[in-house]
């Protein structure tokens, strides 16, 4: 692919991964942020020391606190900001870009609120003139291991497959690999609720179980991301591939992870809050738990698993209480979930 000029919005550290990897190939990258400190950091060190204290970035990788300046002439943006200023963002965005350009975005939640998926936002705020159909890029994935350039294989999705593929000929490279995919809704409600999912992971861990309940929450939580996506219109086969269970076993496993880590803590009887205010860094899953069992309240979903880890984090139920009784709820056939989605098709 001949050289673009991309704009990635969120110099975070999975926006600072994905820049390099846009650089690899050999685009004109510039990494727009509101914080000037650390734009003027990506400019005269080359560094983003906040999420990488040991990586110096290419440079020609170009930070601007201007939004008009970074979105002149490009080709495409990539947003990764939180999901609760995705919305703020893209009005910014729809404000001031005077041309079309390919839109995708690379992060993992569900709007508090509206229960909106993030393609569902930058398609009601940036116009149709301005854009192409949303691509999300999404899969599993650590900026961490990403940005030394490690082996990483994610998807792209997008309702129209030549926009999914020329975003995989953006980013695709000997380390960094892309598949397309034309469910949108299976990629994103996966890459959300698997963030839930890892809060439960991380929290057995902190409370001192093993391998087989970690097995067990991965493999059930999936049923219940499975349910609540095909309820939303998803197709079901999405989730046994990168985006599902891929990026659920990455997310739910990992010291890299946030959400993980934020389980973690709890289950080692830290109070919220103040995981929240030492981590640095948004916890998707925390906010997308509450949308998560809303959601699953509106359409009827069964999700044990989800409405155990939001009565931890919002009815302040007791943890070890809560595992016990989701443990002992009455017993049920294993492939339930397979013959109610079958129903649902």
């Amino acid at each position: 692919m001949t050289q673009k000029k991309i704009a990635v919005l969120g110099p975070g550290s999975w926006g600072t991964a994905l820049s390099q990897v846009l650089n690899d190939n050999g685009h004109e990258v510039r990494i727009w942020g509101n914080v000037p400190e650390q734009i003027n950091e990506i400019n005269e060190k080359h560094t983003n020391k906040r999420y990488f204290s040991d990586v110096v970035l290419d440079d020609k990788i170009t930070g601007y606190d201007n939004l008009s300046a970074a979105l002149s002439d490009i080709d495409a943006i990539l947003f990764v900001v939180p999901t609760k200023v995705t919305r703020l963002v893209a009005k910014q965005v729809a404000e001031v870009l005077d041309h079309k350009v390919v839109v995708m975005h690379a992060s993992k939640g569900l709007e508090q609120g509206t229960h909106e998926r993030i393609s569902t936002i930058l398609e009601e705020e940036i116009p149709t003139d301005l854009r192409s159909e949303i691509v999300v890029v999404s899969g599993p994935s650590h900026a961490e291991e990403t940005i030394v350039r490690d082996l990483t294989l994610i998807t792209a999705a997008s309702k129209n497959l030549e926009d999914a593929q020329y975003v995989q000929g953006l980013f695709s490279n000997d380390y960094f690999r892309l598949y397309t995919n034309d469910d949108v809704i299976g990629v994103e409600t996966a890459a959300a609720l698997k963030n839930v999912i890892a809060v439960g992971a991380g929290a057995l861990h902190g409370l001192g179980f093993g391998d087989n309940a970690k097995a067990a929450i991965i493999t059930r939580g999936l049923a219940e991301i499975t349910r609540l996506g095909v309820a939303m219109g998803a197709n079901p086969m999405t989730y046994i591939g990168l985006s599902g269970v891929g990026d659920l076993i990455v997310t739910g496993t990992s010291i890299h992870s946030r959400n993980w880590r934020a389980g973690d803590a709890l289950g080692r009887g830290e109070k919220l809050s103040d995981i929240e205010a030492n981590m640095g860094m948004v916890i998707e899953g925390v906010s997308t738990t509450k949308v998560a069992h809303e959601l699953a309240e509106m359409l009827s979903v069964d999700m044990p698993i989800v409405d155990t880890i939001y009565n931890v984090i919002y009815k302040n139920a007791d943890i070890r209480e809560s595992i016990i009784k989701l443990m002992r709820r009455e017993g049920r056939p294993e492939n339930e979930y397979i013959i109610e989605i079958k129903g649902l098709n």
